[in-house]
């Protein structure tokens, strides 16, 4: 079994990335907006943070305290999404309760979503207008798939994961590559079965090592989303890797995988956020 690691992708992100940087007046900077100190959060931060720079990107981070109110967290974000000088915005989610996520989605400039939580640029993937910006993770898989050689055209793919976050848009994504798309979800009727069926299964559901052996057909491709903790205490993708030897014609390891893909696309969406500024 072929393993795909996403240093590799990351490195061809990064030579189209230093080419659309060429010639801009000025560097691109990216403002994260962090609430409070998720540890998920401060880690993804920390690994974003170290992935643009080592662009040669700007990267600004406003902490809040966890128990902002909606009121005090608004004018903030406000004054942050009309400043010149931020060419892209990346909200860490899930946000306090007492914050209202719709807002900060309607709110955002869309021309600054860089990961794509805006309905205008959702509607953008879904419609195919590339001149949105989609949700990197969601992205980053087709990165991943297209930079090891793969053609997606005519292939049967199954998404399992139905999220706004990766599932719906990387269908969508799928689909304007001409792939033939199933998403499946907690409610679909012999998972295993179906997934054994597809030629690209990419896992996104948010369980530790859900994904095993008996879900994935003979020389299929495996791309795991999943960002878990197991009982260990140890960083695990959604499927079971060992179990894919011997199956699987390539998987992504996690880590390794493609949440480093996903913090390189990021920074080429900044770079383009800022030449069409």
């Amino acid at each position: 079994m072929e393993i795909w690691k996403g240093g590799v992708i990351s490195n061809q992100i990064k030579e189209q990335a230093e080419s659309e940087l060429s010639g801009l007046a000025r560097v691109p900077r990216l403002a994260i907006i962090r609430v409070g100190e998720r540890p998920d959060d401060v880690s993804y931060e920390r690994g974003a943070v170290k992935k643009l720079q080592s662009f040669g990107l700007e990267v600004e981070s406003h902490v809040f305290e966890e128990g902002i109110s909606d009121g005090a967290f608004r004018e903030e974000f406000c004054r942050i999404n009309a400043d010149p000088q931020t060419d892209g915005i990346l909200v860490l989610r899930p946000l306090p309760k007492q914050l209202d996520e719709h807002w900060v989605e309607e709110t955002i400039d869309p021309r600054k979503d860089v990961d794509g939580i805006s309905p205008v640029n959702i509607a953008k993937v879904f419609s195919g207008d590339r001149t949105g910006f989609a949700p990197c993770t969601a992205e980053a898989v087709l990165w991943m798939l297209k930079g090891n050689g793969i053609s997606l055209e005519g292939k049967r793919a199954v998404v399992v994961g139905r999220s706004m976050v990766v599932g719906r848009p990387l269908s969508m994504l799928l689909l304007h590559e001409n792939a033939t798309v199933t998403i499946c979800h907690s409610r679909t009727k012999d998972l295993p079965a179906v997934c054994r069926g597809a030629e690209i299964l990419v896992a996104c559901v948010g369980k530790a090592r859900m994904i095993g052996r008996d879900y994935v057909g003979e020389g299929a491709l495996v791309v795991d989303v999943g960002i878990n903790v197991d009982q260990e205490g140890r960083l695990c993708g959604d499927v079971d890797f060992a179990s894919l030897e011997g199956r699987a014609a390539a998987a992504t390891p996690v880590p390794g995988g493609v949440g480093g893909v996903t913090t390189a696309v990021l920074a080429l969406h900044l770079i383009r956020a800022a030449r069409q500024a």
